[in-house]
């Protein structure tokens, strides 16, 4: 499951923490399973919280676990202590060793996601949801640090079927 999308289903569209989501999975054992929303912005500005970088760039909602911790998704391999997700993706390592490679130009800005807080999940709790349709696991084929608005609806446009409907449904139906 480990690098793997979790995506939303249709079904809980009007759930405030996961409408809409994109779910890249970062864990799962035993103990429990734990990833990050990829496509949900904050309010926030990278330079609100890192203003020695220089960067004035998003910040994700990863989830609603410590969501007063700053995460961070990547494509540099040789970041000490990141954890490698397959399809050239790592989450976390050693934040001196990502300044220094954004601020080198080694790690272009366009392929970090900084996310506040995480999504996690008890042992089981996630087998049960996927079991009841809350959420549809697909393999990575996405870029996650691109057009993230339309993320959720590009997988199940792709996915095909009923569920691809959905992608064209207006974010407030109601409104309409």
């Amino acid at each position: 499951m480990t690098g793997k999308l979790l995506v939303a289903h249709p079904s809980i569209l009007g759930d405030q923490s996961f409408g809409r989501s994109v779910v890249l999975m970062t864990d799962h054992n035993d103990e429990g399973s734990m990833g990050f929303v990829v496509n949900q912005h904050t309010h926030y500005n990278l330079s609100d919280l890192l203003p020695e970088l220089g960067i004035d760039g998003p910040v994700f909602q990863g989830g609603p676990v410590d969501d007063d911790k700053l995460f961070y998704i990547h494509t540099k391999d040789d970041i000490a202590d990141a954890k490698p997700l397959g399809n050239g993706l790592y989450w976390g390592g050693d934040l001196e060793d990502i300044k220094l490679a954004l601020l080198s130009d080694k790690l272009p800005s366009n392929e970090i996601k900084f996310l506040l807080g995480y999504a996690g999940w008890i042992d089981g709790q996630l087998a049960e949801e996927v079991k009841t349709n809350a959420w549809i696991l697909v393999k990575n084929n996405f870029n996650i640090f691109k057009n993230e608005e339309r993320l959720w609806g590009s997988v199940l446009r792709d996915l095909g079927g009923e569920v691809a409907l959905y992608s064209f449904a207006p974010t407030f139906p109601g409104l309409n």
